[in-house]
């Protein structure tokens, strides 16, 4: 561990590739430096994306106008996933398995740490950047970039905020070097109704010993943590939920059957085991009964990640399908030149850049210390609503070949479809936003 936390020393080379935590580090801070900034543009000149024009935004006034810094990395984020992921997706699909290298090279590049702040050896960054980086990987493979959401959005804002000292102090090191983490709340009786859960934990001694399952675990085919929430006292009902931070080594703990998608096929989803698992007491996260507290707000926040993923898996598939439709002939004509093809693809593109200010909006505000329930609630139902008609659109206007494997814009519809169902369906949503909505009429807003 100790050697790859020297990471941060390291200079930059002379490829994007070597964009890695120190990129990230320096990002955070905020102190590019004009030989940082010269390498930088030598190597994505040389990976062939398309330039943005240099902003000097350091404080940015509109939601969507991103700053020097969060521009590069977006562009790394972007390179990662071009150079790394995209020769791989079409095997991971059909195999349904991750591969590792992939795994490996997210950390590398310090994408699992965004938040991490730099006494734990991460960069610091913002929660902002966090989803630029899913919205980039999501343009290629929304498989991979659930699995660093989750870590980003969730489980490291989870440690953070309710962790002790020494759990940061025992976690969030490894969070940043080689450790996959997983969030666990679903049970087969608990969905949607996420605080029916039955998994229980009792008291014995300074221990807990917990029995139960969890069903629709992402990441825990390799996930080395597990942010478990239990309810350590069914008698007061959700009052009773607490969240655990269980190993995967703990006697006890097992992985069960992994489930066979409809889509986000290389994302492993997988049941999990607890029989008598015993865990000290000093793995509680948080405070004993107030679990249903955290996981309420860690979502409601993590809801903008999802959005992220879901505009950034609706661009990948426009980003596929408009070059073909510039280039099909029928008729004598590009289809591109059809007045009802440009007005479906102009009004297609207007509901995704609508999608994109709502979620750089939410996690501004989140990142300025707002309140985000609802902006968070419209943006994850509006992305997913937009995910699916695009999708939906971009096989329509392929043709034939969009309803083939040949392409990849069938696995762009198959994979959005769970944007409207995990973390809250889309149902859910507007009810949260329902009930904003009513107590702002209340409060005279």
């Amino acid at each position: 561990m100790a050697a790859r936390m020297m990471m941060s020393s390291r200079t930059l080379m002379s490829s994007l590739g070597a964009l890695k935590l120190p990129l990230l580090n320096t990002i955070a801070r905020k102190t590019v430096t004009p030989c940082t900034q010269r390498i930088i543009h030598r190597t994505l000149s040389s990976s062939g994306l398309p330039q943005q024009p240099s902003l000097n935004v350091e404080n940015p006034t509109a939601a969507t106008l991103l700053s020097d810094e969060e521009q590069m990395l977006k562009d790394a984020a972007a390179k990662f996933a071009q150079d790394k992921m995209a020769p791989l997706v079409k095997q991971m699909d059909e195999t349904g398995v991750m591969d590792m290298g992939i795994i490996d090279g997210l950390f590398e590049h310090g994408f699992m740490s965004i938040e991490v702040p730099e006494k734990y050896g991460g960069p610091g960054s913002s929660f902002f950047a966090s989803n630029l980086i899913v919205e980039e990987l999501s343009k290629v493979d929304a498989s991979v970039a659930v699995g660093l959401d989750i870590q980003n959005t969730l489980n490291t804002t989870l440690l953070l905020q309710y962790g002790t000292e020494e759990q940061k102090q025992r976690y969030l090191p490894r969070f940043i070097t080689d450790t996959f983490t997983s969030f666990c709340l679903s049970e087969p009786q608990s969905g949607s109704d996420a605080f029916a859960m039955k998994t229980n934990a009792r008291k014995d001694g300074d221990h807990y010993v917990i029995n139960g399952s969890k069903i629709w675990i992402s990441n825990a085919a390799f996930a080395k943590v597990f942010l478990v929430f239990v309810n350590a006292d069914l008698t007061k009902g959700y009052r009773g939920i607490t969240a655990f931070i269980i190993d995967r080594d703990t006697e006890g703990f097992s992985i069960g059957r992994k489930e066979d998608k409809l889509g986000l096929r290389a994302s492993p989803t997988c049941e999990i085991n607890f029989d008598n698992v015993r865990v000290h007491e000093s793995q509680v996260l948080g405070e004993v009964g107030q679990g249903y507290k955290y996981c309420i707000g860690v979502l409601n926040e993590g809801r903008i990640g999802i959005a992220s993923q879901m505009i950034g898996l609706a661009q990948g598939c426009m980003d596929h399908t408009v070059p073909y439709v510039m280039e099909r002939e029928q008729f004598g004509q590009k289809l591109w030149d059809f007045q009802a093809m440009q007005h479906q693809i102009a009004h297609i593109q207007t509901q995704i850049e609508v999608a994109r200010t709502m979620v750089y909006n939410a996690a501004r505000l989140r990142d300025a210390g707002y309140q985000v329930i609802k902006e968070a609630s419209m943006a994850k139902y509006f992305a997913g609503e937009v995910a699916t008609q695009t999708t939906s659109k971009c096989i329509e206007w392929m043709g034939g070949v969009g309803f083939t494997k040949d392409y990849p814009i069938e696995k762009y519809y198959r994979d959005c479809k769970i944007g409207t169902i995990y973390e809250g369906t889309s149902n859910i949503q507007l009810n949260t936003i329902a009930k904003c909505i009513k107590d702002e009429k209340a409060r005279g807003v």
